[in-house]
């Protein structure tokens, strides 16, 4: 059973999120310092240490927690629908999410284009889809990590084009693209014994 955490923690958190969010708008992740995480998140230094040791440490607790909420969401899915279903409709989610969010992430990506930050999300996504995919006990030449790279880098990278895009892809013609270049047969392969 899932531990439920204090309110005003929970509170805290987000702020400190939101508030890393709006500054990563502007600055590199790099160049970001923790006094001005708490100054725009309207945090105390010394709460900022009681939850997190340093900003890399608040930006993967974000990544984990955007992770979970992505988790919770997919658990309908994840039994009931093969794994190129099940990878869209996670694709689709970030898609809805980042275009919800447009100008956050147009700005974020735009000083952080080469940041640890974007590495850290990128090596997270890697290591889920390497663990999904050696769960499903593949016969195949390349190993579950060399599979794992080379679609999640690919889907990041076309992923930030289309972010960048002044004109925006729709969502059915990005999917378009995606079903061409990810057909069902790829999978059949892989999954072959």
């Amino acid at each position: 059973m899932k531990k439920k955490e204090d309110l005003r923690i929970v509170k805290t958190k987000k702020n400190l999120y939101e508030g890393l969010l709006k500054l990563m708008k502007d600055k590199s992740f790099e160049n970001i310092k923790v006094s001005e995480i708490c100054a725009v998140a309207l945090v105390n230094r010394s709460t900022f240490y009681d939850h997190f040791t340093d900003k890399y440490e608040l930006l993967e607790g974000m990544i984990r927690d955007l992770q979970l909420e992505f988790e919770d969401e997919l658990s309908q899915y994840e039994s009931e629908e093969s794994d190129r279903t099940f990878y869209f409709k996670l694709i689709g989610l970030l898609y809805d999410h980042i275009f919800n969010n447009y100008e956050i992430y147009s700005n974020v990506l735009k000083n952080n284009f080469s940041s640890v930050a974007k590495d850290m999300l990128k090596n997270k996504a890697i290591i889920d889809v390497t663990n999904r995919i050696q769960k499903l006990n593949l016969n195949k030449k390349a190993t579950a990590e060399f599979i794992a790279r080379f679609y999640v880098s690919a889907i990041i990278e076309v992923g930030i084009m289309v972010v960048e895009s002044p004109n925006k892809m729709t969502k059915d013609e990005f999917f378009d693209c995606l079903y061409e270049l990810i057909p069902e047969s790829i999978f059949q392969k892989l999954i072959k014994n």
